[in-house]
């Protein structure tokens, strides 16, 4: 099974008892459709700087991160389109509602699956992060730049918080050069991750275990 199938597969498997149906449904075909990135980069962390991790113990920690970013992503969507202003029938309307309440759901099960693990405080970090972000970008006033730059903060959000995830899940913390490379990352994604097809550069794996060799060499000096 490759990195994307199983964040993906574990994603889901902790939505499997949502209740009602028709929202596990909604819920199981955002996952389907989104862009694991940040779920991906967590289990190639993992594993770049302990090849022999079992990444089945990761995978709780790589969804996690994943149901968290997706739920506040679609929260950052919701908001910008505003669609209880916008919408012209009552059907528009009650698929805004089923929107924030996916949006909740996802994020409630992402913290539950991290609740237990040191990336805990970071994921309360990103979600604080975010609502600052985007009150600043409703704030009257502020340029269409400076908006695009503070959404742009989640997908860095989530990258780093990814790294903590997939580092803390073999014994460590990330380096502030590992830090720095998963903000390098999602900058390269500018603000949109890649389709649900792709996930991360090849050379990912091999940069994130250089970055722990000299950052380890460097404490152990």
């Amino acid at each position: 099974m490759d990195d994307a199938a199983r964040a993906r597969d574990a994603a889901r498997e902790a939505l499997a008892d949502v209740e009602p149906e028709q929202l596990r449904e909604a819920l199981d075909a955002r996952i389907g459709d989104a862009a694991v990135t940040p779920g991906v980069l967590a289990l190639v962390t993992a594993r770049a700087l302990e090849p022999a991790v079992d990444l089945g113990d990761v995978a709780d920690r790589a969804a996690g991160v994943q149901l968290i970013y997706e739920g506040l992503r679609l929260t950052r969507t919701v908001a910008h389109d505003e669609p209880w202003v916008t919408a012209a029938t009552a059907a528009a309307d009650i698929d805004a509602d089923m929107d924030i309440l996916a949006a909740d759901v996802l994020v409630s099960r992402g913290f539950s699956l991290l609740a237990c693990t040191d990336a805990a405080r970071p994921a309360v970090d990103v979600v604080r992060a975010f609502g600052r972000d985007q009150t600043l970008r409703d704030r009257e006033g502020t340029d269409a730049e400076t908006a695009a730059e503070l959404d742009r903060n989640l997908e860095v959000d989530a990258m780093e918080l990814a790294v903590v995830a997939g580092t803390t899940a073999v014994g460590g913390d990330p380096p502030a050069e590992l830090l720095e490379y998963a903000r390098d990352l999602a900058a390269d994604c500018d603000g949109e991750f890649p389709p649900a097809g792709r996930a991360l550069p090849e050379a990912t794996a091999n940069r994130i275990a250089d970055i722990s060799e000299r950052a380890v060499s460097a404490t152990d000096r």
